[in-house]
């Protein structure tokens, strides 16, 4: 559980096949969380989208654009964790890869993938599996993911945003 002072931010569901999901917001404020019933991963639409809600309200500076996990001193070990693993393949051209190798992107992907991680659920963990057994680019293989999916985890400490101590394994 967060401990946050964050207003409620409405999630819909929507039936678009073009993505799994959207984080909207205008400026510092958000707008909605948008998570596709049709995409196939709902599970992981949401996780994603709400990773971006969380970076996006923990630092948004007008000027640049930049979020939090671009350059808040809390995220400083997840972006060093992140750029140790190998960058993943992306198809399409030299925008699409840039765009998933931004520090929102990586922060977004390797929050859900924790969630999915830790989350204790047996399914949650089996769509995981499925997707790195299918060598899926948005998740990283088990076997390089685990320092990433730690430091996600002592980003929330830093920022005191959890209410209990967390079982963090080092």
């Amino acid at each position: 559980m967060l401990r946050s002072d964050l207003h409620p931010v409405p999630v819909r569901v929507t039936a678009t096949m073009s993505e799994a999901g959207a984080y909207r917001y205008r400026r510092a404020n958000p707008i909605d969380v948008r998570v596709s019933s049709r995409s196939g991963q709902v599970a992981t639409g949401f996780l994603h989208e709400l990773a971006h809600l969380v970076d996006h309200q923990v630092h948004y500076d007008r000027r640049s654009r930049v979020w939090a996990s671009a350059m808040h001193p809390s995220f400083a070990a997840w972006r060093d964790a992140a750029a140790r693993l190998d960058g993943r393949s992306f198809p399409g051209g030299s925008y699409r890869k840039r765009y998933f190798e931004s520090a929102h992107e990586l922060w977004a992907r390797s929050y859900a993938q924790t969630v999915l991680l830790r989350s204790g659920d047996a399914l949650l963990q089996a769509q995981l599996e499925r997707l790195q057994q299918a060598d899926e680019p948005h998740v990283w293989p088990a076997e390089v993911f685990e320092p990433l999916a730690t430091q996600v985890e002592l980003v929330f400490e830093r920022l005191g945003l959890t209410q209990l101590e967390l079982p963090i394994a080092a």
